[in-house]
């Protein structure tokens, strides 16, 4: 099935309508804030949305424990661009930066982003047009990230995007992938999620409805993923990582598995888990 007619691109699809009309950047915040970043109003700006996520790449590269040295001699694919709030500041950090998302206007105002707030010669694009793979080369990168991506895809590609990371990154290389995972209020968030994303696919009410933000709030998250779901595929696979690691808000007792380590960022939000580690050789 097409990326594009999956329910739970809806907002994605509608932001990139309401991206590709807008010439002003700080217009294509404030008209798309609802599906980027949770907001809306006229006082949002690009270098404001940029910002922010210029503070969480640097909170996160430092707990994952990337090495800024070696990191401005790396390649780096962002799994899930968007318009680019994170990617001008990857660009600063890593030698050369691929931005991968489904929607090909995202990746035009990530080039204008990056160009005003990052370092535009070191950044490539590439449209993820099944929504489930990526068009670059095996072993072609040395880190592989990607954050509040995953959980708006459905379940299957989320997995398959999880594989590519692997395949793209190169043996030793880094991986860092975010998911979402259940937690006591998903027994209503649930099952009003998929109620509104069928809602999303109705002519006329389905585009408009996709444009509230507590509608993308209740819809595009469209999997949660358990860490042992995300393990047992890549064993599946045949997939074999090294220095893996599960990172979570708050401590926990012990991993799901004997080999992987558990560790806690109070920065990360309490519905979101991370795993990191390296390929194997």
């Amino acid at each position: 099935m097409a990326a594009l007619r999956r329910r739970q691109h809806v907002p994605w699809n509608v932001a990139g309508d309401a991206s590709r009309r807008l010439d002003d950047s700080d217009d294509v915040v404030r008209d798309t804030g609802w599906v980027f970043n949770n907001e809306v109003g006229g006082h949002l700006t690009l270098a404001d949305f940029v910002r922010s996520g210029e503070q969480e790449v640097g909170a996160y590269l430092h707990y994952f424990g990337v090495d800024t040295d070696a990191a401005r001699r790396s390649s780096f694919v962002e799994i899930g661009s968007g318009i680019g709030r994170m990617t001008a500041e990857f660009t600063k950090r890593f030698d050369h930066v691929t931005a991968c998302d489904l929607d090909a206007s995202f990746l035009r105002q990530c080039q204008r982003t990056v160009a005003e707030f990052g370092e535009p010669e070191r950044l490539s694009t590439s449209h993820v047009s099944d929504g489930r793979s990526l068009n670059l080369p095996d072993a072609s990168a040395d880190v592989v990230f990607s954050y509040i991506t995953l959980q708006h895809c459905n379940r299957e590609d989320a997995l398959a995007l999880t594989r590519e990371a692997l395949r793209v990154v190169r043996p030793g290389g880094l991986i860092m992938l975010n998911y979402r995972t259940w937690i006591p209020l998903d027994s209503v968030l649930f099952p009003a999620g998929v109620v509104v994303r069928a809602l999303w696919r109705v002519p006329i009410l389905g585009p408009t409805l996709a444009r509230r933000r507590w509608s993308t709030r209740l819809g595009w998250q469209a999997n949660r993923l358990a860490p042992s779901v995300v393990l047992q595929d890549l064993r599946t696979h045949h997939e074999r990582l090294v220095d893996a690691s599960l990172w979570f808000r708050t401590p926990r007792s012990r991993a799901t598995e004997p080999d992987v380590a558990v560790r806690s960022f109070h920065g990360i939000d309490r519905s979101h888990w991370w795993l990191i580690a390296r390929r194997a050789d």
